[in-house]
């Protein structure tokens, strides 16, 4: 390397150093078609490269950025290029340092480490590990290529560019400049500030913290001094789009001139910005034109500074309320009797709320109401929520699956559950489109369940959003999580649930569960590995109806095993087969009074009646469990 990040930090404090702007958009001016992987052209249009870093260099930047924003593994394989990894980004650096000598007398090149177009855990599959590993891999083959420096560039998520971070410290001693993209809202898309971003990423190790991209100068203005004021000892660096884009007959046009982006350069050096330059929609024009203005010491900005934002003001104090009823019988170790209802396809809720009028006078505790089923389009279950606790006085829980939303909705339907009085979640992953009436629908999600149990719980329930910005009152959820007893790969349900207590999770409702043993050994399990269970459990009954029923239960459906005596006494049980199946469910009971603390009962072909006779046998007081279904 040939510099350290001592002496890049004493380089900066001489003055702001003028960076390169847009590639992309350059790319698209010469023909490049959107669907071409830009990165790989530092192995079939090396010409191309190097004739765009010499245009920039000749404007009057003196840091560019290799060609490699997308050469990451996650985001080459989707072209099955990720076996070219080292090659690419190795190539990028050796085309921008060649550019360098060739046209400027000393110019710094920039390793460009874009997002890796995946999101990292709680919220997504890749973990922390993972994402380090795709990380480094990039660096090191970009300093192996002659960058000067790593631009880890135009990432919304601070974790993912803490595992960059974390990446290149592992990797040597060399600068590394950290930028934000931010919304409209001067938020990142994963909700946050610019000035716990800030925060986060010094305390993370960058040499430079800054944004880029985001809206045009005059947004990146005002979020350089929201950064400045969080956090004052670090050098910042700014490089906005050109305004906002359209698009014109088919092109996108950002609207910003290179006159307007040099009164902004000025402004940007007045609020101490170390580095300047552009992204989408900047030009070599516009890198002049900062250039000429920016040669000139004693000019100073049209542009009036605008105040920083201080922090968002509550709307109110936190309030909490009583708990729910299903809460307080938790808390209070009673048995909890809780069944599930599907939605009408329809309109018409007048049979669902007979159902669960009986189930109610028959000793149900709550109603659990699904949400959209095995992925078939059914009644949205707040609507059912709110019509049996409003008209009814039945305590609902409302299934809440990850599945099919993103951050801004999730909190949104979160918002909107506990202004309807719906307070008990059940959070789960949810069934996957393919399988249900609208295969081709869209099922991508933000967060998974143990993400969403932390963000209900150390978040909405401190009166709290994702970015930590104030709610202005607290919410109340008690969040249950789903188990599944029997998975095939038990360990890695153990570390998930685990996972979902960690995160908050008030209780757990299993899959249908058919065999005693199996619900022993996994609580065994669990506490050997991890101590005492700390949340009630809520096991899963299927009362099976008929011998057709268990074989298609067995078979066909994930996570549920029939034990071989079972299905022999349903089939020799014949007409009687669905009075055996509520004998079965309550002989599995007995065998587990004292280990679990309730049923999720889940009624089979909608035959209300015959759950509510099972409900009445687990209450009475002739049932061997406990008396009342009281443990």
């Amino acid at each position: 390397m040939t510099i350290t990040r001592a002496e890049f930090r004493s380089l900066l404090s001489a003055g702001p150093i003028l960076a390169d702007g847009a590639t992309g958009t350059m790319l698209h001016a010469r023909g490049v078609g959107r669907e071409t992987c830009f990165d790989e052209l530092n192995l079939t249009r090396p010409d191309l490269i190097l004739e765009l870093h010499r245009a920039y260099l000749t404007s009057g930047a003196r840091m560019i950025e290799t060609n490699s924003f997308g050469a990451n593994p996650y985001k080459l394989s989707a072209h099955g290029l990720d076996h070219r990894l080292a090659e690419i980004n190795k190539r990028a650096a050796e085309l921008a340092v060649q550019a360098a000598r060739e046209v400027a007398a000393k110019a710094w090149v920039a390793g460009s480490v874009g997002p890796l177009g995946v999101r990292l855990a709680p919220y997504g599959r890749v973990t922390a590990e993972q994402a380090e590993a795709a990380f480094r891999a990039q660096i090191e083959a970009l300093l192996a290529g002659g960058a000067d420096l790593i631009m880890i560039e135009t990432h919304s998520d601070v974790a993912e560019v803490s595992a960059a971070l974390r990446a290149a410290r592992a990797a040597g001693d060399f600068p590394v400049i950290a930028s934000l993209t931010f919304t409209r809202d001067d938020r990142t898309l994963m909700g946050d500030t610019p000035a716990s971003a800030s925060a986060a990423l010094a305390t993370a190790g960058a040499d430079v913290i800054g944004a880029n991209c985001s809206g045009g100068p005059a947004q990146l203005l005002r979020i350089l001094l929201q950064m400045k004021e969080a956090v004052p000892t670090l050098p910042l660096g700014v490089m906005p789009n050109a305004g906002w884009p359209e698009r014109v007959a088919e092109r996108i046009l950002y609207p910003a001139t290179p006159s307007y982006f040099a009164e902004h350069a000025l402004a940007f050096r007045e609020a101490g910005a170390a580095i300047i330059g552009g992204c989408c929609g900047t030009t070599p024009e516009h890198i002049a034109a900062m250039a000429e203005a920016l040669a000139q010491p004693g000019r100073r900005s049209r542009i009036e500074l605008p105040a920083p934002a201080g922090p968002a003001a509550a709307e109110g104090p936190a309030t909490t309320e009583p708990p729910t009823r299903l809460a307080a019988r938790l808390a209070e170790g009673r048995f909890v009797v809780s069944v599930e209802i599907d939605p009408p396809r329809g309109l018409s809720m007048h049979k669902l709320q007979a159902g669960a009028s009986l189930l109610t006078e028959a000793g149900a505790d709550v109603i659990n109401v699904a949400d959209s089923p095995m992925a078939r389009m059914r009644m949205s279950p707040w609507a059912i929520c709110y019509r049996l606790q409003h008209d009814l006085g039945i305590e609902t829980v409302l299934h809440f699956p990850t599945r099919g939303r993103n951050l801004l909705r999730i909190q949104g339907d979160l918002l909107a559950a506990h202004a309807l009085g719906v307070r008990n979640l059940f959070v789960v992953m949810g069934d996957p489109t393919a399988i249900g009436d609208y295969p081709e629908a869209l099922d991508d999600y933000d967060v998974v369940p143990s993400g969403l149990i932390r963000l209900v719980k150390q978040g909405f329930n401190l009166g709290l959003d994702h970015a930590g910005g104030e709610l202005g009152e607290a919410t109340s959820f008690i969040a249950g999580c789903a188990l599944n007893l029997t998975a095939p790969d038990q360990r890695r349900e153990l570390r998930a649930l685990r996972k979902k207590i960690a995160a908050g999770a008030d209780f757990a409702l299993t899959q249908p569960v058919y065999d005693a043993r199996r619900v022993r050994s996994f609580i065994a399990d669990y506490e050997a590995a991890y101590g005492r269970l700390e949340i009630p459990v809520l096991l899963g009954l299927l009362p099976l109806f008929s011998e057709r029923h268990a074989n298609y239960l067995h078979n066909e459906v994930p996570g549920i095993q029939i034990p071989g005596p079972v299905q022999q006494r349903i089939q020799a049980a014949g007409p009687e087969a669905p009075r055996e199946g509520l004998r079965l469910s309550l002989e599995l009971l007995d065998e587990l009074a004292g280990v679990v603390q309730g049923v999720y009962l889940i009624p089979a072909f909608g035959r209300f009646d015959l759950a509510a006779e099972l409900i009445e046998a687990i209450r009475g007081e002739d049932w061997g469990g406990a008396k009342n279904g009281d443990r």
